[in-house]
């Protein structure tokens, strides 16, 4: 007997394993927590082993485990609540020297490491379309929907359910899936402002224009960075409820909240929610250079759009960057 449980756990793991990386994906976008979605997979697979003699494949393993993990989703929003971005609570402040007070009670949103939520390397297609649906924008914009209609989006426009399958999993008609779809695409586009074309991640210019950025905070020549942002650019600053607009704000920010000289900074490249990323380490008085901030970059043609720019530090391990450069 306990041969044979032996060998039904290690061939439930060879079969839900595969799917761990888009389940994250999948509990990542339904919550905004990259933390929140690494607990909630693992309630997934452990709810999913504990009925598993039950499932009798009348839907795929994959749909099953899709069902269980939107269930558990649901289970979370409601207790938890969204996570908002400071631009998604108010308007942009227009005083950059003022001192800025974090708001450590907001669960704010959190960025996701391209190497957890990416999709397989192998896939073009694949690696394009989950880009585009865990951008932080997205992301974002999916928190101000209720539940769910938030549900409904993702398993419609993302994971591209049918109407029936969404209505079979909620209980309810088809007709009651599609109305809560168009809702939810229609508030959507309320939250979520239309952006320039983003610079695809392979793009020569973008990645001269990354180097300039990195070098400029680097030699804190903040002048030379500012001139890399878009005039209608925007800058915001998790857990700062405070955001800024322009370059001139941006700049002017950065002069008088970090004072920066040069090799205050050491900067670390990585990659976030499908998008061009730097990890930031500041000096301390003993020499040593610390986690200090995580910045996620839109990038357009006509420079940085949007920089997202996180202060919580227990991020770092999150995306395997060291704890010291």
């Amino acid at each position: 007997m306990a041969n044979s449980t032996i060998d039904q756990e290690r061939e439930f793991e060879e079969l839900v394993d595969p799917y761990r990386r888009e389940l994250l994906a999948h509990c990542y976008r339904m919550l905004g927590s990259v933390h929140d979605a690494e607990d909630l997979v693992q309630e997934t697979y452990i709810r999913a082993w504990r009925s598993y003699e039950g499932f009798e494949g009348r839907s795929s393993l994959r749909t099953w485990l899709y069902k269980i993990a939107t269930n558990v989703c649901l289970t979370a929003i409601e207790q938890r609540g969204r996570r908002p971005m400071p631009t998604g609570l108010g308007g942009p402040s227009g005083e950059p020297e003022r001192p800025v007070v974090a708001s450590e009670e907001v669960p704010w949103l959190e960025p996701a490491p391209d190497s957890m939520i990416g999709a397989d390397p192998a896939d073009p297609a694949a690696i394009v379309a989950a880009r585009e649906s865990t951008r932080l924008a997205f992301v974002a914009a999916l928190q101000h929907l209720p539940a769910r209609q938030r549900v409904t989006l993702i398993l419609r426009d993302v994971l591209k359910w049918k109407a029936a399958e969404v209505a079979e999993l909620f209980g309810t008609s088809t007709a009651s899936v599609n109305s809560a779809l168009q809702r939810a695409r229609a508030q959507l586009e309320e939250s979520s402002p239309e952006r320039d074309h983003l610079v695809e991640p392979t793009d020569p210019g973008q990645r001269d224009l990354l180097e300039r950025y990195a070098k400029a905070f680097e030699d804190a020549d903040i002048d030379g960075l500012v001139e890399l942002f878009k005039e209608d650019a925007v800058w915001e600053m998790p857990p700062f409820p405070e955001w800024f607009v322009g370059p001139e704000h941006i700049a002017r920010l950065i002069k008088s909240q970090c004072g920066p000289e040069p090799a205050t900074f050491r900067v670390v490249p990585t990659g976030a929610n499908g998008q061009p990323a730097f990890a930031l380490y500041k000096c301390g008085d003993d020499g040593v250079y610390r986690p200090y901030q995580l910045q996620v970059l839109d990038i357009t043609p006509g420079g940085v759009q949007h920089a997202s720019v996180f202060f919580d530090t227990s991020l770092f391990p999150v995306f395997g960057l060291p704890e010291t450069v």
